[in-house]
């Protein structure tokens, strides 16, 4: 934990991503010459029987019922609020000093390329400024879908002002169960992009062959082999041959998808498991070649960064690039999503768009979220 300023405002972002494994909170402050000074953060685990329903939704099942589906919404927030004020409880933080809460939700249906769009996020947001007794900005991407873009990524505008260099291009990775794109040009220019699965696949399959719930150091991918055959027909998915914008999520990418792939193949589990390690490696570096070819810098963060066999394929598809951790630059990869949310809260209380048209496709600069009063 660091210290915190008591002149400047505290921000609380909380945020339950692709792999639904826990929800993230950080407590942050944005000094006024730029920045972000994380605080304090943690990772609450779901328990297993919420982690299983939020999974299927985002897989596409439906929901038991509409009953069930409203108790969940509800469930959610109050798990994040109870999130939000443990964080504070750990921090010794009065929630008085809190300025805002800014809070994804969880996704439960993304379908930027229906008609009409739609996204969906559920997590009560009235539960949580109720509960903690601050003021909550939600509902971040439903804005700029409505404006025709995807709604995602988001995090771009975060790591561009976090992030960009007048002195150098630069990508920033982030490896959650979707990966993802953001190339920060050093002429202050900006792209950001889903590239397709990355923990969501290499955790569901871990989970069902080994029991774990995710691929401790990779190991498991380690010990099989690439299937090579089974590798060419993942990369034949027509998703990832589409241009920018782009975003996708568990309704494109679960295992059902693999097995369709296996096409009947007995392939050993860890042979797999490599294969789908190399088809987020192979993905997110096709991508960055095509799209910033130049880039010499990649900051990497999100839970991948903790799989060294991940990031060993991807430096040996992308030689001549350094690949480093965004925690270089003062910023915690765990909680990088986080403290995302958390800015964006920030920006659209002090009444500035929180999107980019030029990642998510929106015909213009939107305020993003709901504010919900304390």
């Amino acid at each position: 934990m660091t210290q915190c300023d008591p002149q400047l405002p505290l921000f609380l972002g909380l945020m339950s991503g692709t792999s639904a494994d826990g929800i993230d909170a950080a407590l942050v402050q944005f000094p006024d010459e730029g920045g972000c000074r994380f605080v304090h953060g943690h990772t609450y685990a779901w328990d297993a029987p919420t982690r299983q329903a939020l999974i299927a939704l985002g897989q596409g099942r439906e929901p038991e019922s509409l009953d069930a589906l409203g108790q969940l919404d509800a469930h959610v927030g109050i798990a994040f609020a109870n999130a939000a004020n443990q964080l504070l409880d750990e921090a010794g933080v009065p929630r008085a000093q809190v300025q805002a809460i800014g809070s994804h939700g969880q996704t439960i249906r993304h379908r930027p390329l229906a008609e009409p769009a739609f996204t969906w996020q559920i997590g009560d947001a009235n539960r949580i400024a109720e509960l903690t007794g601050i003021t909550t900005v939600a509902d971040f991407r439903r804005r700029d879908v409505a404006a025709g873009g995807h709604g995602a990524p988001l995090m771009p505008a975060f790591h561009l002002a976090m992030l960009g260099s007048s002195d150098e291009d630069r990508a920033v990775l982030n490896l959650g169960g979707i990966a993802n794109l953001s190339l920060i040009g050093r002429d202050g220019s900006l792209r950001g992009f889903d590239t397709g699965p990355a923990n969501a696949l290499l955790d569901g399959w871990c989970q069902r062959h080994l029991g774990h719930a995710f691929d401790a150091d990779g190991a498991f991918a380690a010990s099989g082999q690439v299937n090579e055959a089974l590798l060419s027909r993942l990369l034949a998915e027509p998703w990832f041959a589409l241009p920018p914008p782009k975003s996708t999520g568990r309704e494109q990418f679960h295992l059902e998808w693999v097995e369709a792939q296996l096409a009947a193949e007995v392939i050993a589990p860890a042979d797999v498991q490599a294969t789908l390690l190399e088809l987020t490696a192979a993905t997110v570096a096709d991508a960055l070649l095509t799209h910033l070819p130049e880039v010499r810098r990649v900051l990497a963060c999100g839970g991948g960064v903790r799989n060294p066999a991940l990031l060993r394929r991807l430096q040996t598809r992308l030689p001549g690039v350094l690949i480093d951790s965004s925690a270089a630059y003062g910023l915690d990869p765990d909680y990088m999503e986080a403290m995302g949310f958390a800015w964006l809260a920030h920006e659209t209380l002090a009444g500035r768009p929180g999107n980019l048209p030029s990642v998510s496709g929106a015909c213009g600069l939107r305020i993003l979220g709901a504010i919900h009063l304390a």
